[in-house]
């Protein structure tokens, strides 16, 4: 960082493990700011220990956001230079502060980004996926009746899927995602990214789900689950008895929804079935 430059507001990434992934600028600005505005102070404190930093710390998180930014606008209008951080990676990235960082453009603020981690990104880079166009989902819905709904929206897509998953709920979102998109569909799970336990697998999702079911292992920590987008090799018609028989299975038993669904598209029924 160059002069330290006051009213700013700094976004900074933190790492999303590896500590010694934070940039000595990032390090610089959390130390030369007025406030560090962290989602979760005790969360972030440790850290701030770790690496010298006495900057005060106040809480932005998504329970208290709306309040807070009017606070931090008056700080920052008053002169002050603000740090945003979240728990871990890039701020505003599936976490709090996007309220906080509009507000701050509307009122005349500058707001500078500290590039460093983020999940999607670092999963991405490893995932053998196409990297030239891609979509950040974030995390889907937690019911399975919306999360498989947004999937079908998502199924004609051709670029690279990425979504953010919880331990709890990886083995559904795979499964739904087999059942949407096929189980030929590749698909990457990226688990616990520069952390001790990191796990990077890559097969066709079919087999993704068999993996991560039968591992207790693979099914703890923080998850980034990428999906290729579909291929031209596949067929419209079977993309669409795909859709439509996702659809009929959540009323109907397998066999029966595979036949309804070849007979409406044309598609054949055994690859709707096995898929």
């Amino acid at each position: 960082m160059t002069a330290h430059q006051t009213g700013c507001l700094w976004v900074v990434a933190t790492p999303i493990g590896h500590r010694d992934d934070i940039s000595a600028r990032a390090i610089e600005t959390l130390r030369n700011v007025s406030v560090i505005a962290a989602e979760d102070t005790r969360h972030s404190r440790p850290l701030m220990l770790q690496l010298n930093i006495s900057t005060p710390l106040i809480a932005l998180h998504e329970h208290n956001e709306r309040e807070a930014v009017a606070a931090i606008v008056r700080r920052l209008q008053d002169g002050e230079s603000v740090a945003l951080i979240s728990d871990a990676g890039t701020p505003l990235v599936s976490d709090p502060g996007f309220r906080l960082v509009r507000a701050a453009r509307e009122a005349g603020i500058r707001c500078a980004p500290v590039p460093g981690a983020c999940a999607a990104i670092a999963a991405l880079s490893v995932a053998g996926l196409p990297s030239d166009r891609f979509v950040f989902e974030g995390f889907l819905p937690p019911k399975s009746a919306a999360r498989r709904s947004r999937l079908q929206e998502l199924a004609g897509d051709a670029r690279t899927l990425i979504f953010y998953e919880s331990s709890h709920r990886v083995v559904e979102s795979l499964t739904d995602m087999r059942d949407v998109f096929g189980g030929e569909r590749p698909g990457v799970v990226a688990r616990e990214l520069t952390k001790m336990f990191e796990t990077v697998l890559g097969e066709p999702l079919a087999e993704l789900v068999e993996r991560v079911t039968s591992d207790p292992n693979q099914q703890r920590g923080e998850f980034v689950i990428l999906v290729a987008g579909r291929g031209e090799h596949e067929d419209d018609q079977l993309a669409e008895g795909r859709r439509v028989f996702t659809i009929l299975r959540q009323e109907l038993p397998a066999a029966k929804a595979a036949k309804l669904a070849a007979a409406i598209t044309g598609a054949p029924r055994k690859a709707l079935y096995e898929g």
